[in-house]
């Protein structure tokens, strides 16, 4: 294989592909790209057995060839190339070499054979749908940040995606838990995602795409099977493994008799909130709300730091509540509103509380109170 390409487009491709392979493997073909370049295009392939990214990128083909390389030493190599540079990559497989030229600079890297590198199966994937990226954006931003880290309960790693309908009208819902708060955000149903079986898309898979979807802004297409999802949008395909389990019935957790009102100014509440919980331990992060008539009262007190109060005014309606939240939660909520207000629902200090963006009714979120 030997290619010439823009020093530019293979660190954009390379960025593209490199953050899924994990630092450690215990497989030493899988801390290497796969390199595949004939008809004037560099193709580029990284996985971790679960998640696949290919990525292709114009380039000057001299001697069509496949090999693999050693993904992130490769990288930060590019990266620390001089801009504008051109970049000439020549493989032998005799040697198990790869050698990388730039103006005075020859790198010399280690290549493992193509054949170990794992095969990509094509899957069946029936439900093809398009989607904006806009939308997709915001469907990740709105949800990902509930998602459970707690890897014993691997069905609440990812974002549970499934058709539904809200008020007669068919919605795609994106719905991630933790067990402490619940974020759900839905959108208009796209054409062709009628049949769409639940499914839930792993945290890895979230975050990788919403990195990629930055630099995009053509329609993504979406097509997934029970057990597979794949995205393709430019000249980049996604594809993943699904979570193999089954999402709780998350209905059940949303309240549907809290009658206390209360709205507030986002913007200074989160500042507030940002402000008293200084105090509070790391552990429990807890702050108290006391409302009491048009004023909030945000106070944390801790053996170790002191305690801080802090008043708001309000526009609350219902009888004094005394009520404990963690304050990184309270804070994480607060980011994903766009309005300028926020409603919160509640019920009383034990129950989930729902809170809602005043200006955007397609997102809604429930947090946990705890006990302070």
């Amino acid at each position: 294989m030997k290619l010439t390409i823009e020093r530019s487009a293979l660190l954009k491709s390379l960025a593209h592909v490199q953050s899924v392979v994990e630092r450690r493997n215990t497989i030493p073909i899988l801390s290497n790209v796969l390199m595949e370049a004939k008809d004037g295009k560099l193709s580029l392939t990284a996985t971790d057995m679960d998640l696949t990214i290919v990525d292709q990128v114009d380039a000057t083909v001299l001697d069509a060839g496949v090999t693999t390389a050693p993904a992130h030493t490769f990288y930060d190599i590019v990266r620390k190339l001089p801009d504008g540079s051109e970049v000439e990559l020549t493989a032998n497989s005799e040697t198990a070499q790869m050698t990388l030229k730039a103006g005075r600079s020859t790198f010399t890297l280690q290549t493992l054979p193509r054949e170990d590198f794992p095969a990509a199966g094509v899957a069946d994937l029936p439900q093809v749908f398009g989607v904006q990226v806009t939308e997709l954006k915001n469907l990740i931003d709105r949800t990902r940040f509930a998602i459970s880290t707690e890897e014993t309960r691997y069905y609440l790693n990812g974002i549970y995606l499934h058709a539904t309908e809200a008020d007669g009208v068919p919605v795609l819902r994106a719905v991630a838990t933790d067990g402490h708060r619940l974020a759900r955000f839905e959108m208009p149903l796209p054409q062709g995602a009628e049949e769409l079986p639940g499914v839930i898309v792993p945290r890895k898979t979230v975050n990788e795409l919403r990195k990629l979807i930055d630099e995009t802004n053509d329609p993504i297409e979406v097509s997934l099977s029970e057990t597979k999802i794949m995205f393709r949008f430019d000249s980049t395909v996604l594809s993943s493994k699904l979570i193999d389990g089954t999402f709780p019935d998350y209905q059940r957790v949303i309240p549907s008799g809290n009658d206390k009102s209360l709205v507030l100014d986002c913007k200074s509440f989160s500042a507030a909130v940002d402000r008293v919980s200084t105090i509070s331990t790391e552990k429990s992060r807890a702050v108290k709300i006391t409302l009491e008539g048009s004023s909030l009262t945000l106070s944390a007190t801790s053996a170790e730091n002191g305690s801080a109060v802090e008043v708001i005014e309000v526009n609350y309606e219902g009888e004094s509540l005394d009520i404990g939240f963690n304050s990184r939660y309270l804070l994480d909520i607060a980011q994903q509103i766009e309005g300028d207000s926020a409603e919160f629902l509640m019920a009383d200090a034990a129950s989930p509380t729902i809170v809602r963006d005043s200006a955007d009714a397609s997102a809604l979120y429930v947090l946990m109170p705890m006990r302070v």
